[in-house]
């Protein structure tokens, strides 16, 4: 069938009988498939948990009071010291993705390794049929690229990308920033796109997809409204299409794609592209 079959919102259930009548959808018994989806769903939520009450600045702040104290200065004498520094503002946001990998990666890693007992790399790492799906991601990018060009007329959305509010001081402002960026989209698409549907599949079937969309809707309610809204079909689709090419890496250049054009819309915009490599 057709990537555009496949993608039209009314064949929805037909592409999902398709996975499910293909292996390896429920080729585990009952008790193999309870410990698939307690492990899988309990690394879900500890890696959630922990990204979501690690990744900001205020758990750096307290890692660094640790530090500052452990080495009988004054609780602030680090932070201090950093906050001085011209990349100060780019190593908080290392910090942000360094526990997306965390969680988003390593512990899913290590549930698959030592609980699953599976292969790692076959968790979608692998490019696989990417390449034949293509039309079904460039129709699925097309219109939200659309939508960019759109929603970048808006205050609200200049004033929300780059997250890095310094992406304009220099190329390599830009490029650093997009680099950490982009390492977090690969691990987000590995964690909801190549590790849970991968681990749910031969317990659930295609219901791993449904299951994957309602973390990675919960994880767009800080975003803009019109964002969140659209990752339902988003995750839907993305999901769909993992399944069907064994692969995260079109659904990753998909989120590579999208954030970089929103990125350089909302720089544009503000006249604020950068004009120098070093600041």
């Amino acid at each position: 069938m057709s990537q555009r079959f496949f993608l039209h919102p009314k064949n929805i259930f037909t592409a999902l009988d398709d996975i499910d009548n293909t292996p390896p959808s429920y080729t585990l018994d009952r008790a193999q498939s309870l410990r698939r989806i307690f492990w899988t769903l309990a690394c879900v939520s500890v890696s959630l948990l922990i990204i979501h009450y690690l990744k900001y600045f205020s758990a750096l702040q307290s890692f660094l009071a640790f530090i500052s104290t452990f080495q009988g200065r004054p609780e602030d004498d680090v932070l201090s010291q950093l906050q001085k520094h011209e990349y100060f503002h780019l190593l908080r946001y290392c910090w942000w993705t360094f526990w997306h990998v965390i969680g988003y990666v390593l512990l899913p890693f290590l549930v698959i390794r030592y609980q699953l007992k599976t292969s790692f790399t076959q968790m979608g790492w692998q490019f696989n049929d990417t390449a034949k799906h293509w039309k079904g991601y460039v129709l699925l990018i097309s219109p939200i690229l659309l939508f960019v060009f759109l929603v970048s007329f808006r205050p609200d959305f200049l004033q929300h990308y780059p997250f890095y509010k310094l992406a304009g001081r220099s190329f390599f402002d830009l490029i650093a920033w997009e680099i950490l960026y982009l390492i977090q989209f690969l691990c987000l698409e590995f964690f909801f796109r190549g590790f849970m549907i991968n681990a749910l599949r031969p317990a659930v079937g295609a219901n791993a997809v449904w299951i994957m969309c309602v973390p990675y809707l919960m994880i767009h309610f800080p975003k803009l409204w019109p964002e969140a809204t659209g990752a339902i079909l988003f995750g839907l689709f993305l999901g769909i299409l993992a399944l069907r090419s064994r692969s995260i890496w079109g659904g990753f250049l998909v989120h590579a794609g999208i954030a970089v054009s929103m990125d350089i819309a909302s720089l544009l915009r503000q006249g604020l592209l950068p004009q120098q490599f070093w600041p």
